[in-house]
């Protein structure tokens, strides 16, 4: 049996991965850039600290920093987050370092069977785990002279009574939440653990019978059922709430180097009051590369600890482990805090908060809506057709889904069924579905909207997938504005999907910005990593975790 994968809805996503997912493929430094006599260091990091490495990269390449041959080292920058990263190092062995947030995820992938980063790592940077928040949204709630905690964000998120009372209805209807995913980012296990140590009142490290406690179980149900957006990195999830408002996200968990980062002061570092994690961005060096490269990848180390290195690296948000530097002045962060730090976590207490995590969520009622006009024929329907199906396969048992294609007219495959009971049925429908006909394309935006409204249920939340590669041409019951205000009147989120250079890019991305959700532009190629984004951002089952 599957555990629950998708939680907390409305879920709102922003592809943002798939630039980085290029960047990442070629680095920062490519090979182009590379001396024929260089020893290449190949260097995964965590995305918040990206904006430091790609400075610190730039200028360590243009030294030429010779090893004791009389080579170049020359450095090549990969940004993953650090349980994405776990997945991509057992498969990528001439990366020589890692920097996750935490020694543990070097723990996570020796447990997968790689323990070649266990043993030579320094910590070259820090930043605490923060709650980054809307300046206005603090002060409602005393900020900074009244401390607030993790339980207290967690209770005004599940609780919009408690919400409109400290708010006075003047900052929105709900506080929207959000974090990163515990299996793809160390700052989504990070905060899901936070709130265990808060609800046990403990800084030591918690333990696995910890987080079985009803009490524990009971705190992180309400903190995730109050969460309306799970972003696959902290970087993304910091750049679009600043980017898309308070209206689509009153705060979300990040590092206190991400508000920083962000340059606006506007939104400010929250520092819980019973404590956090902090993280310490270790520079490990594979014990498997070569030795010319292990000498090189110390040289680059050695340059991030040096004191430009550490300059550097406090410009970038992040705080020195060199005492000699310190962080920016600006009003939005405290660098006395946090007064207490939690100890650093374990394996098994990783592996054991994603499980509750799987549990501790909200059930989806999604309706997806996919284009079978004859225009979809050949390559395009098989590449939407195994995405699709790989999406189904990330679901929970507990959730329902409806399936509507559309062509000529929309035609109802799947009905409000139980994921669990009906998983190989709903694959089955996916890759019998073939391409022919005209585009109804607003006729079947209504008719997903109308599917939405008769199932809702107090226990789930509306979500809804469109995807369609060109314009609509038959729909006779719906037009473009009657369709937007059907599928925006249930409190669905829509993610919309224009599938090549011929979809009606203007619909669909209002159509999305108005229901909270977010407009993908795909082609063939991409539309695998569309649908595995997508996933992630439901909570899917994907990355780290057992």
């Amino acid at each position: 049996m599957m555990l629950k994968n998708f939680r907390g809805f409305p879920l709102l996503f922003v592809l943002l991965a798939l630039p980085m997912l290029a960047c990442s493929m070629f680095g920062i430094g490519g090979d182009d850039d590379v001396p024929s006599n260089a020893v290449v260091v190949n260097v995964t990091a965590n995305t918040t600290a990206a904006a430091w490495l790609e400075t610190a990269v730039t200028t360590f390449n243009e030294s030429k920093t010779e090893t004791s041959s009389g080579d170049p080292a020359f450095v090549v920058l990969n940004a993953v987050e650090s349980g994405e990263a776990v997945g991509q190092l057992q498969n990528e062995p001439s990366v020589a370092l890692w920097m996750p947030e935490d020694t543990v995820w070097t723990d996570v992938l020796a447990d997968a069977g790689d323990g070649s980063f266990a043993g030579d790592c320094v910590s070259v940077a820090q930043s605490p785990l923060v709650i980054g928040m809307w300046r206005d949204v603090a002060e409602a709630l005393g900020w900074p002279g009244l401390p607030l905690g993790w339980l207290d964000i967690g209770s005004l998120a599940a609780d919009p009574a408690a919400w409109d009372y400290y708010s006075g209805g003047a900052l929105g209807e709900s506080f929207k939440l959000g974090h990163t995913h515990p299996g793809l980012s160390g700052s989504g296990a990070s905060t899901l653990l936070a709130v265990v140590q808060a609800a046990q009142s403990k800084t030591d490290a918690v333990s696995v019978a910890d987080i079985d406690q009803p009490i524990v179980q009971a705190s992180v149900g309400a903190f995730e059922g109050g969460v309306t957006w799970f972003s696959s990195s902290t970087q993304t999830l910091a750049q679009t709430m600043a980017e898309r408002g308070m209206e689509y996200l009153t705060a979300g968990i990040m590092y206190e180097a991400n508000v920083i980062q962000l340059s606006r002061d506007d939104i400010v570092a929250i520092y819980p009051l019973e404590g956090t994690f902090m993280a310490e961005f270790p520079a490990c060096i594979r014990d498997s590369v070569t030795s010319t490269e292990k000498e090189a990848a110390v040289l680059f180390r050695d340059f991030l600890l040096s004191e430009a290195g550490q300059q550097l690296a406090a410009d970038n948000g992040l705080r020195s482990v060199n005492t000699a530097v310190s962080l920016p002045a600006v009003d939005t962060i405290d660098p006395t805090q946090p007064t207490t730090t939690f100890a650093e976590p374990s394996v098994s207490t990783v592996f054991a908060v994603q499980d509750l995590w799987q549990e501790a969520r909200k059930d989806v009622n999604l309706v997806m809506l996919l284009d079978t006009s004859g225009s979809m024929r050949g390559s395009k329907i098989d590449n939407m057709q195994e995405a699709a199906v790989q999406f189904v396969q990330q679901m929970g048992d507990d959730d329902y889904i409806s399936i509507i294609a559309f062509s000529t007219e929309p035609e109802l495959i799947i009905r409000h069924v139980l994921v669990g009971d009906n998983r190989d049925k709903i694959v089955r429908a996916i890759q019998d579905l073939r391409a022919i006909g005209d585009t109804t394309l607003f006729d079947a935006i209504g008719d997903g909207a109308a599917l939405l409204t008769e199932t809702t249920l107090p226990s789930t939340a509306n979500a809804m997938v469109v995807l369609t590669d060109g314009q609509d041409t038959r729909s006779y019951r719906f037009n473009s504005a009657t369709a937007m205000q059907e599928a925006t009147a249930n409190n669905a989120t829509v993610f919309t999907i224009a599938y090549g250079g011929d979809a009606d890019e203007n619909t669909l991305e209002r159509l999305a910005i108005q229901a909270n959700g977010n407009f993908f532009v795909g082609d063939e190629a991409s539309i695998a990593a569309i649908y595995e984004e997508m996933s992630a951002a439901f909570g899917g089952s994907v990355g780290v975790g057992r």
